[in-house]
């Protein structure tokens, strides 16, 4: 039998991993409420790519999103995207048997504490390892993300919003990739301008900003629109 004291201790110990969690689970539910909300939109986007190496115009076009993994873009030019993008955290916090969550600290982000949640994926073998997320608790709001994959390496998103706040759809995000892991997509490839900058002097990181404007939402996206 384990003496009192033992016992005591150990619950002092034990106490607050479990009200961390507690707090965890409760801000990732409350984000997941508000992003069910959105059974699908239509968004104008303009996309702005700045990636080491490659000089691209920007890019205007449309994105449709329907729950909970329908994606497509559709642009005139090269659109280039990070991989996991818009579907992966929706998937992922769709079911809460898909992952573990785990508070581990507050950080003060332009005077605003924001809570630091880690969403651990419970499966072991997936391209998806870990997903970080920096949560501003009083408006249940993503304001950063960062997404680390097998195949993509990390991956950060800064969130802001203005109009859609109240459900979560921001106006700007702005990506910041690892470049040595971004994939040009092989058929854009022949079509993109490649610069000559030295080796040593290549910058590690590459950025991709989105600009949305005039949201349609829970309108009603035909599974067809998909499908091409």
């Amino acid at each position: 039998m384990i003496p009192p004291s033992i016992r005591v201790l150990f619950l002092l110990f034990f106490l607050p991993f479990c009200t961390f969690a507690q707090d965890a689970s409760t801000l990732v539910a409350k984000l997941s409420a508000k992003m069910n909300q959105v059974k699908d939109y239509s968004v104008q986007v303009r996309i702005q790519s700045q990636i080491p190496l490659i000089n691209i115009f920007p890019v205007n076009g449309t994105v449709y999103y329907k729950q909970v993994d329908k994606f497509r873009i559709i642009a005139k030019g090269i659109a280039i995207l990070p991989k996991q993008g818009f579907t992966d955290l929706a998937q992922l916090l769709s079911k809460k048997e898909r992952y573990s969550a785990i508070s581990t600290k507050t950080e003060q982000v332009n005077d605003v504490p924001l809570q630091v949640v880690n969403l651990l994926p419970t499966d072991e073998t997936g391209d998806l390892i870990l997903v970080k997320l920096w949560i501003d608790s009083t408006k249940d709001l993503i304001i950063k993300s960062q997404t680390t994959t097998r195949s993509s390496g990390t991956i950060t998103a800064n969130y802001q919003y203005g109009k859609q706040q109240a459900i979560g759809l921001p106006d700007i995000l702005v990506y910041t990739l690892d470049v040595k892991k971004f994939k040009i997509p092989k058929g854009l490839a022949t079509d993109i301008n490649r610069t000559n900058i030295p080796t040593k002097a290549q910058p590690k990181t590459g950025k991709i900003t989105l600009t949305f404007t005039n949201y349609q939402i829970n309108k009603g996206i035909d599974d067809k629109i998909f499908k091409n």
